[in-house]
């Protein structure tokens, strides 16, 4: 059952734009590295974005994009 709750929250990750701010629109994966490590810094947002996001800092820190965005449904 955890192999297919982190296939959905992956899916989500890879699907998710961001719903605010300068970056509003654009799915979180694709979002500037310097963005994702202000938002380490100042705080993420409450709640499932705010997971998702911290997840995201750590895909990005480690060069795991590549495995995310064949996911996307664009």
């Amino acid at each position: 059952m955890e192999t297919d709750d982190n296939q959905q929250f992956l899916m989500e990750l890879a699907n998710t734009k961001m719903p605010f701010g300068k970056y509003s629109g654009r799915y979180l994966i694709d979002l500037p590295e310097a963005y994702v490590l202000w938002f380490k810094e100042k705080g993420y947002p409450k709640g499932k974005l705010g997971l998702l996001m911290e997840s995201l800092y750590e895909i990005k820190l480690n060069g795991l994009e590549q495995l995310i965005r064949p996911l996307q449904k664009k």
